[in-house]
């Protein structure tokens, strides 16, 4: 809500509501009691958010590592992911993982890697935020089923993962693990 305080409501089988159990609710809850939330992203299993102080916290199934906690252990109430405060935009979605980008245009991904959806040249699954690259001029990035879509600073599009459908926009059904520009337009919001 504008008051920065997060709410939530669904399916639970995973804690991904992050209220402390396993129940389903079919109205709005509220999760915690701070009023300090401002950004969340939810999935299919787990939730990532970030607090105005600029802490990320996930919660929910952690299966492969999703949380980016450093373990497999799931939970049911937001847990502090490392003890960074410079985390700005983050993205989760099927592919039970997750990524944020720092203020300084870091990309930083977690979870699931068959298919190298978290870009970093290999398909090793991740339990603690990895960075992607070294570059600094990340400016969003959203993920889908083990892939994931990333712009730049500059306007340019970027994929990397699963492409049997050629879902990754190259022209081809090739998946790759590490990011690749889409084309040579320099205009994506």
């Amino acid at each position: 809500k504008t008051d920065g305080t997060l709410w939530a409501w669904g399916m639970n089988g995973y804690g991904q509501l992050g209220l402390s159990s396993y129940t389903y609710y079919s109205s709005p809850k509220q999760v915690g009691s701070l009023a300090n939330w401002s950004n969340i992203s939810g999935g299919f299993y787990s939730c990532i958010a970030v607090k105005t102080d600029g802490t990320i916290w996930t919660w929910g199934g952690n299966s492969l590592g999703a949380l980016g906690l450093g373990d497999t252990v799931s939970r049911s109430s937001p847990v502090q992911v490392g003890a960074l405060t410079n985390w700005a935009k983050i993205s989760t979605g099927a592919n039970l993982g997750g990524f944020a980008i720092t203020t300084s245009g870091a990309l930083y991904g977690w979870g699931y890697n068959t298919s190298g959806a978290l870009g970093l040249g290999n398909v090793t699954n991740y339990s603690s935020p990895k960075q992607v690259g070294s570059l600094t001029n990340w400016s969003s990035v959203v993920s889908g089923i083990q892939n994931t879509y990333a712009i730049k600073t500059n306007g340019t599009l970027w994929a990397w993962g699963n492409n049997d459908y050629g879902q990754l926009g190259f022209g081809n059904t090739t998946s790759i693990s590490s990011p690749a520009q889409i084309g040579a337009l320099t205009n994506w919001l």
